[in-house]
């Protein structure tokens, strides 16, 4: 599996763990996520199904154009998926930054590195290839 390939697979991960738990679980989501006890969706406000559902559908979605970019990469696919995540995460960061004042230091550390690294992956996907050195593309 290539590098970017690799790179999507994380990122396709997080969308089906995240996609499927906020779609089809919407109050555990609220309660519980990102596991029992740190409750981090809860902590920024009341619940609401509707507005956690459509949070599962959005990692859903990602999640269908991130397998299809796994399972037919071309640089054009591969970077188009990491534009379309890049986008959602930016975002998700910065908005998260600028509200971790609800959260004990630990969950502030663990929002900001978790959607932090959802970010870098998705900056990954946008970089050059790199042609194969010519020793290895006999290979």
């Amino acid at each position: 599996m290539s590098a970017k390939r690799a790179v999507a697979a994380l990122l396709a991960v997080a969308a089906a763990v995240i996609g499927v738990w906020a779609a089809a679980f919407p109050l555990s989501f609220y309660r519980d996520f990102p596991f029992p006890g740190r409750n981090w969706v809860s902590a920024l406000g009341p619940y609401n199904e509707h507005l956690t559902r459509d949070v599962g559908g959005l990692f859903l979605a990602l999640l269908v154009m991130t397998v299809w970019a796994i399972r037919r990469p071309s640089p054009a696919v591969l970077r188009m998926t990491g534009g379309a995540w890049l986008i959602f995460t930016a975002e998700h960061l910065v908005w998260h930054a600028l509200h971790l004042d609800v959260f004990p230091t630990i969950d502030k550390i663990g929002n900001v590195v978790s959607l932090g690294a959802m970010l870098v992956l998705s900056l990954l996907l946008l970089l050059p290839d790199r042609p194969l050195p010519a020793s290895l593309q006999s290979c």
